[in-house]
């Protein structure tokens, strides 16, 4: 038996931090960080069964023709996705009366809709990326144990070393959404940062401790990849996702492209298009 302290859980029984019963969400499950966008892609739902918010976790389950589909919000960074994916795995794969796992377990699809910065000119502001890899600056993995396969393995030994301790960690997409929602679409390794503006080489009024990450970043390539854009959640929902035995998939409209100093005229736009591309697409899959 789980313990209260270690599964926490409300009055009702449904899990903490999101509010939510087993029944309440899909097999597959969209994630969204901002919690308005809920409704960006709930509103191209036919149908609507079931609504919830607990702080920035907003949550619509409904169906898109045959196919059942829970959007969630996630808020902004990897603290937030380890409670999103501990907390949606613990709704499948724990009972939550008796507090033990189930014997057998469920295999969620995860698909990110999110937000990003492009770090090459020849992306463009509105363009969409699909995330072959993630590359954590975050340090969420090194709290559990993530073993990487031979190719992430070699991709992340090519990486050159950073200052100040920062250990990067890296894990891929699932191949099998990669091939049959992602194909078509420019791809690429997304690094997830573990904030705005220093982590992520911008400067206001502090100088960043790694002003060549930009660069570093930039010019990184294997001669087959190459670090396209900079976010906040991919690795560590490609990490947790494969630990928790589920597949993942992230796709990012490009807000910002951060050679050029450019960003969406117009970004409501922008993530409108973002939702209605991939929402057939998932819903297809």
């Amino acid at each position: 038996m789980i313990a209260s302290s270690e599964l926490v859980l409300n009055s009702d029984g449904s899990i903490y931090h999101l509010h939510l019963h087993p029944e309440n969400i899909a097999p597959t499950i969209i994630t969204v960080g901002d919690p308005d966008r809920v409704a960006m892609v709930s509103k191209y739902f036919d149908h609507i069964e079931f609504t919830m918010q607990k702080r920035e976790f907003v949550t619509h389950t409904g169906r898109v023709g045959n196919k059942r589909l829970t959007v969630i919000s996630t808020g902004i960074g990897t603290d937030n996705i380890d409670i999103v994916l501990n907390e949606l795995d613990a709704l499948v794969n724990i009972d939550l009366k008796t507090r033990t796992p189930l014997p057998e377990t469920t295999q969620l699809t995860i698909i990110r809709l999110g937000t990003s910065g492009s770090l090459h000119p020849d992306i463009p502001v509105d363009s969409l990326v699909v995330s072959s890899f993630g590359l954590g600056f975050d340090g969420l993995l090194h709290f559990y144990h993530f073993q990487p396969d031979e190719t992430e393995s070699q991709l992340l030994a090519g990486f050159p070393p950073l200052q100040n301790g920062v250990i990067p960690y890296i894990a891929r997409a699932s191949q099998t959404l990669l091939q049959n929602i992602g194909h078509g679409f420019t791809t690429g390794i997304t690094a997830t940062c573990s904030g705005f503006y220093g982590p992520q080489g911008r400067q206001l009024r502090l100088q960043p401790a790694l002003p060549g990450l930009l660069n570093q970043l930039q010019q990184f390539s294997d001669g087959q990849r190459r670090v396209t854009n900079f976010e906040m959640e991919t690795a560590a929902i490609y990490g947790l996702s494969r630990l928790l035995g589920h597949r993942a998939l992230s796709v990012n409209v490009i807000m910002a492209n951060r050679v050029l100093g450019m960003f969406s005229p117009n970004p409501y736009k922008a993530i409108d298009h973002l939702i209605q591309t991939m929402l057939p697409l998932i819903a297809g899959a």
